[in-house]
């Protein structure tokens, strides 16, 4: 069990302490819904997270495997609904891998990130599209 302590701090802003580390973040609501959208809406971190997690899940993998991936980056972008209620309606996620198109442990690393338990927590109607580039020279 991981506890995060959080406090609304009014004007629709809210902070967040990890308590195992004391590491803290400032949420606040999007301009399109009533906010300053001065910090990380609580939905971009569930963007946040997925990409944090397939990250890290493919370098667990790499890193049993010594397979260099420092440089990788991912990009998620959120799709939020139009209709009611409001949610988010798909997580699009491109990962730039830094190794060759065609490297041995590519399927290995891309079922690494499918699997990364943000992923698999998500709601199944959401649409979650992944597109993989190998961008090594």
């Amino acid at each position: 069990m991981v506890q995060i302590d959080i406090t609304y701090e009014g004007q629709l802003r809210c902070s967040a302490v990890h308590t195992p580390s004391g590491e803290s973040l400032t949420t606040d609501a999007p301009k399109d819904n009533e906010g300053k959208g001065e910090s990380f809406s609580p939905t971009d971190l569930v963007a946040t997270a997925l990409g944090g997690c397939m990250a890290t899940i493919m370098g667990i993998y790499a890193r049993r495997k010594e397979i260099p991936l420092e440089g990788m980056k991912i990009t998620v972008n959120k799709v939020m609904s139009t209709d009611a209620p409001r949610r988010i309606a798909k997580l699009e996620t491109v990962i730039e891998v830094p190794l060759e198109e065609g490297h041995p442990d590519a399927p290995a690393l891309e079922r690494a990130a499918l699997s990364c338990p943000v992923h698999q927590s998500l709601h199944p109607e959401m649409e979650k599209p992944l597109t993989f580039r190998y961008v090594g020279s």
